[in-house]
């Protein structure tokens, strides 16, 4: 690769046809990238690194066969620079075809990588924080007992759409079992006004990042509900930006009125017009001048980590920041109810006050669950056991397998020791 600029690559592009073309877009697009983020790439696959090194230890501790991450977040994991490069794509093709300028693309390309540098640095300190903890669980005696899998649950949705939101993990020592949620509440499936009405709040409510429940909650929705899910036992709040409470978002969420279907379909609909009308040149004034959205309050995140406590009424507040947090915004956050874990960095062992209070959380098991370790090999004759018994239409929960396999031994013993004892009579 050459080491011209994007900007010497672009009087070139202008000129170039075919896959000549093609080859030069992408090597502008990636030249455009290490730019606007060349030292911010390496610091993030030092979090995915960490990140992998926590799954890593959990496979061990808890033999947990890997993790499944959003779609956004596993393409980022897989490679950095090549998901940049899928952010710029239209983009980088309006510019070739001459309908943006070099200075209008530079604006575009500029603010799509950064924000996806932010929101996939979010989402990794966020589920390297949920894995420590889960991992500091694992070394207190707890189990994964859900789902069934064997796999580390990061994503935050599609898992809904039947109604309901099941956790992303269920733990458990056999006396007591931990509920945890990510990213929750989270919207669930509907089809029409009515039932849009319905779950309308879970699309507008207060998303914290982490949830937990005492005991096995496998759904946490209230319909009709304020809020629209059960009170949380633990709220956990991760921020991974040094300067995170100086920042602000606009908050629409319990502010904004319900939509119909329809409404909510022609939105969707239009948005999706007004998109292919760029890219064929189609007016879309007609369009645009129906979708006016509805205004929120600008908070900074202090002030939204205050509104989750008073909003859920969690027993415990936890907010884990990567960086140090200046005195003035802890006691603020503190003199509310909020406990502050700062200073964490990538440190495991900075979140054993916060796997503390996660076990204090845990609930009573209804029933109680013994575990005991199985071998590597163990634990590939009871999956092939649970795959063959759902083939022959068995049930295929790993405690009744279990338990058959476990009578069935004790039914051969019982038949040799007979046998013997005929033997010698």
């Amino acid at each position: 690769m050459s080491d011209r600029s994007w900007r010497e690559l672009y009087e070139e592009v202008a000129r170039a046809k075919g896959g000549r073309r093609e080859k030069l877009l992408e090597e502008l697009k990636l030249r455009l990238i290490r730019e606007v983020a060349g030292s911010e790439i390496p610091r993030l696959k030092e979090w995915i690194s960490q990140l992998s090194s926590v799954v890593e230890q959990l496979s061990a501790a808890l033999g947990v066969k890997g993790a499944v991450y959003p779609k956004e977040l596993r393409s980022f994991i897989e490679d950095p620079e090549a998901h940049l490069r899928k952010k710029l794509f239209i983009y980088a093709h309006d510019l070739a075809r001459g309908r943006l300028g070099p200075e209008e693309f530079y604006a575009k390309a500029y603010a799509a990588v950064k924000t996806s540098l932010m929101t996939n640095g979010r989402a990794l300190y966020q589920s390297w924080v949920y894995a420590a903890l889960v991992l500091h669980m694992a070394r207190r005696g707890f189990r994964l007992v859900y789902p069934d899998d064997l796999h580390l649950h990061l994503e935050r949705s599609g898992r809904q759409r039947t109604g309901a939101i099941p956790p992303n993990a269920v733990l458990s020592d056999g006396y007591r079992a931990l509920s945890l949620f990510l990213e929750a509440p989270r919207p669930v499936g509907w089809e029409d006004s009515g039932d849009l009405a319905r779950v309308w709040k879970l699309y507008t409510a207060l998303r914290p990042d982490m949830l937990a429940y005492g005991g096995r909650v496998l759904n946490i929705v209230v319909r009709d509900g304020e809020p629209p899910v059960l009170r949380p036992g633990v709220i956990v709040e991760c921020k991974e930006l040094e300067d995170w409470y100086k920042r602000a978002r606009e908050l629409k969420g319990p502010l904004a009125s319900p939509l119909s279907a329809e409404e909510w379909r022609e939105r969707w609909i239009s948005g999706l017009y007004a998109g292919l009308a760029d890219v064929l040149n189609i007016k879309v004034s007609e369009v645009a001048a129906k979708l006016k959205e509805r205004r929120g309050l600008r908070l900074r995140d202090p002030q939204i980590a205050i509104l989750y406590k008073r909003f859920y009424e969690p027993r415990e507040m936890v907010l884990v920041s990567r960086a140090p947090v200046p005195g003035e915004v802890k006691s603020q956050l503190e003199r509310e109810g909020i406990r502050v874990i700062d200073g964490v960095g990538f440190d495991i062992e900075a979140l054993a006050a916060v796997a503390d209070i996660l076990e204090e959380e845990a609930g009573i098991e209804s029933g109680r669950v013994d575990f005991v370790e199985l071998t590597p090999r163990a634990r590939e004759l009871l999956r092939a056991a649970i795959l063959a018994a759902k083939e022959r239409g068995l049930g295929g929960a790993p405690p009744e397998i279990v338990e058959r396999a476990l009578e069935a031994l004790l039914q051969l013993l019982s038949s040799r020791q007979q046998a013997e004892q005929r033997a010698h009579a």
